[in-house]
């Protein structure tokens, strides 16, 4: 332990010496998390719509003052020409399109039912879900409007009343669903980069040559590398569940102790590949290459974007071998769920496991004699 606190001593001050890197690690993600928790949303706030009314009725004019009023659509023009709708969706300047054909509300007046085209941009392919998903809801509530003052039920006959609620996040507000993945993500870009530039670093300036030769155990070392940008980002994390709660309304229904003590598990980990990195690497160049190539693949399977269920068997297999998919499911059901200990103890155990491995691993790759 004397050994370990004089090493510490060292990389405490060698990072107090580079103040440029040190406020780099503390403003950096809290200014992404800012940024990215506003711009990264399957949210349509608004988009431009384009009606071809070729009824011209009552019934026609109130589907589509439904629309506008749901404040979801932007009316940027109509007409009784398709082949005009056509071209503005085709210049991108509408994003979705109305068709009310002829005989729409005489259809709806004598047999209920009546054919409405709706017509999407399907370039981002969830964007137009997204906008479907909001068109189908509004022209439901107007169908159930209407079949209430066309079809009114006779006293006493049955029906099925079905009402929904979203549990746990009731307003379907995506920040909170999103923030605590986005914060995972920053922190482990965070702990992969500087860990991988550690060793690395000290291998191209010289002065691991110095350490080298000196009765240092590998063992000691590695953690002497570890714990002070451990503490850092525990900071980082500290800061951003400050602004994911105070700014972004996240809210936090479990323990904040069990966030931070399944942060101090994970960071392990998250350092620890970088650490491993670090000592394969020879050059910083190549360190922050592979940290780069292996926080993409993090991104991409975490479950952060896309969910894992609907990626194909093989990928949801490989989604389990990141902690990142991990530690954002144990983020999301403490703050959003308020799971406690017994919900989540099965990816915090994997969280443990890798962290051991990846440790052990960066422990025995680093060779003494290498430098």
């Amino acid at each position: 332990m004397r050994v370990l606190l004089f090493l510490l001593r060292k990389e405490f001050l060698q990072i107090r010496r580079d103040v440029a890197m040190l406020r780099v690690l503390i403003l950096m993600p809290v200014i992404q998390l800012l940024i990215l928790s506003s711009a990264a949303t399957f949210e349509i706030r608004r988009t431009r719509m384009y009606v071809v009314d070729e009824d011209h009725s009552s019934m026609s004019r109130g589907l589509v003052q439904r629309l506008v009023a749901s404040g979801r659509f932007e009316l940027a023009g109509a007409s009784g020409s398709a082949a005009l709708a056509d071209s503005r969706l085709l210049d991108r300047d509408v994003s979705t399109i109305v068709h009310v054909p002829r005989g729409f509300e005489r259809d709806l007046v004598r047999t209920g039912h009546a054919p409405v085209q709706l017509v999407f941009n399907a370039e981002d392919g969830a964007a137009a879900g997204v906008l479907s998903a909001y068109a189908g809801r509004i022209m439901a509530a107007y169908a159930a409007e209407l079949d209430a003052e066309l079809h009114p039920r006779a006293p006493g006959r049955p029906r099925i009343d079905v009402r929904t609620r979203g549990w746990y996040n009731a307003e379907l507000n995506y920040r909170h669903y999103m923030v605590p993945g986005i914060l995972v993500v920053l922190v482990t870009m965070i702990a992969t980069a500087i860990g991988s530039m550690n060793i690395v670093r000290e291998k191209e300036i010289g002065t691991l040559e110095q350490m080298n030769v000196t009765p240092v155990t590998r063992a000691q070392l590695i953690a002497s590398k570890l714990l002070p940008f451990w503490i850092i980002t525990l900071v980082d994390l500290s800061i951003g569940l400050a602004l994911a709660r105070w700014v972004f309304g996240v809210p936090v229904r479990g323990s904040v102790l069990l966030v931070f003590g399944a942060a101090m598990v994970y960071l392990v980990a998250a350092l620890g590949i970088g650490l491993f990195i670090s000592t394969l690497a020879a050059t910083q160049q190549q360190a922050m290459f592979l940290s780069f190539a292996i926080n993409m693949v993090y991104m991409l399977m975490s479950g952060l974007f896309t969910p894992v269920q609907s990626m194909p068997g093989w990928a949801q297999w490989a989604a389990e071998l990141s902690p990142v998919k991990h530690f954002i499911v144990i983020m999301r059901a403490v703050l959003v769920k308020g799971a406690g200990l017994g919900d989540v103890w099965v990816p915090l155990a994997v969280l443990a496991a890798y962290g051991a491995v990846v440790l052990t691993l960066a422990i025995r790759q680093y060779s003494k004699t290498a430098a």
